[in-house]
């Protein structure tokens, strides 16, 4: 499936999602508003796993309907900060050199299904809490300021633009506080589509304007001799794309009484 099509379904679901979400009530649903906050991260050409050291704060607002004690659809919009540095923690010698860094906003519009493993809903259940599974589509557009490479602002602006479809998924605990009161932590991965989150890619629309993969060393002007050109250290892995990853806290209320579901 190309990116095209890819968009076109991602958009398709989210309203769809929508849709289901605000359709009137029917018998044993449950509704639920709720906000989040956590933390984000990502991987790619500047970090290769996920590094602590390196995140930034997000928050989410999402809608959740329930079908029955397993099943709920999550629609939702999240905004998160995502930034990286060679010169904090260099994947090799050579990044050193390359000193490519970013940071900027991630907004994503997403639709997700939920599993959870445990009755947790039900008056008569045993438990309070259960963990689930969620896994759906979205679509993201990251702001974002930085440079792919030492020397690069000198002929070209600091900020950047990237719009992609993501494939969400992870896992979490969810916990009924009160009846209509739910907490819940989760961990959340994106598959995206690009490989230019970091402002390092090998994507055709920036392949025009990059001088990319030149020679590493150039002779210095007046001098005889032969020193290093920033330019050479322009380099990513144009075989992967760029990951993020969320994890945070999520607080949510329903507006329908708590009803136990039948199977």
């Amino acid at each position: 499936m190309n990116i095209t099509k890819y968009y076109k379904v991602c958009i398709l679901l989210i309203m769809g999602s929508l849709g289901v979400l605000l359709t009137p009530d029917a018998a044993g649903q449950q509704y639920e508003v709720g906000v989040g906050l956590g933390a984000g991260t990502y991987t790619g050409d500047i970090i290769r796993r996920i590094d602590p050291t390196q995140i930034g704060i997000q928050g989410t607002l999402f809608g959740r309907r329930n079908f029955d004690n397993a099943w709920s659809l999550r629609g939702g919009i999240t905004v998160g900060r995502l930034n990286a540095a060679d010169s904090i923690r260099p994947i090799d010698p050579v990044a050193v050199h390359r000193n490519a860094h970013f940071r900027g906003t991630l907004v994503e519009a997403s639709a997700m299904m939920e599993f959870h493993f445990l009755d947790y809903l039900s008056y008569h259940s045993y438990t309070r809490f259960s963990p689930f599974g969620f896994f759906g589509l979205g679509y993201s557009v990251f702001f974002g300021n930085g440079q792919g490479y030492e020397g690069e602002l000198e002929y070209k602006s600091d900020s950047y633009r990237v719009w992609t479809p993501v494939v969400p998924f992870g896992f979490g605990v969810k916990y009924k506080l009160k009846e209509r009161v739910f907490v819940s932590v989760e961990a959340g991965i994106r598959a995206t589509f690009s490989d230019y989150l970091d402002r390092i890619g090998d994507e055709k629309q920036f392949a025009a304007d990059e001088p990319k993969y030149v020679d590493r060393f150039e002779e210095i002007p007046g001098t005889g001799y032969t020193g290093i050109n920033p330019n050479g250290f322009n380099f990513g892995n144009s075989a992967d794309r760029d990951w993020y990853y969320f994890l945070g806290f999520t607080i949510s209320y329903s507006f329908h009484q708590v009803k136990c579901f039948n199977y």
